[in-house]
């Protein structure tokens, strides 16, 4: 399960390692960053992840920024409530990324308000995780 960590918005994102896929999930509102813990706690109960992964916005020159440590904060409370690995994974530009291919299908900016694409660029930053994973894997 993989989260794309915003103050507003939290994009989820659930995958599988069998297939190395991601499918976006669900957007789940935030205030300030803090999102309904149970809600996240009712999601982890229904998929049963192993891991989570969260995003890390780092600065284009690789370097941290504050939405990058605030990112960071959220897996390690991740970490401490559920008790689950939580890995992160660089995710410049998967935003971005989303955008470009919601554009593709002939998506506005203004469609984002109503239906953000948090969850999709999760999906995007889990797939570049289990992407990672089967290389690592022999």
């Amino acid at each position: 399960m993989a989260f794309d960590y915003g103050t507003r918005q939290i994009g989820v994102a659930v995958g599988q390692t069998l297939t190395g896929s991601a499918e976006p999930l669900t957007n789940l509102r935030a205030r300030d960053g803090v999102p309904d813990w149970d809600q996240v706690g009712k999601l982890i109960r229904e998929w049963e992840p192993n891991v989570l992964v969260v995003g890390l916005p780092l600065n284009m020159d690789g370097s941290a920024s504050d939405m990058s440590e605030r990112a960071a904060r959220f897996a390690r409370r991740l970490n401490g409530r559920f008790q689950l690995p939580v890995e992160t994974v660089d995710e410049r530009l998967s935003t971005f990324e989303a955008k470009q291919h919601l554009k593709s299908q002939g998506r506005t900016p203004s469609s984002y308000r109503d239906d953000p694409v948090d969850s999709l660029a999760a999906a995007l930053l889990l797939q570049t995780w289990l992407s990672s994973q089967s290389k690592e894997t022999p």
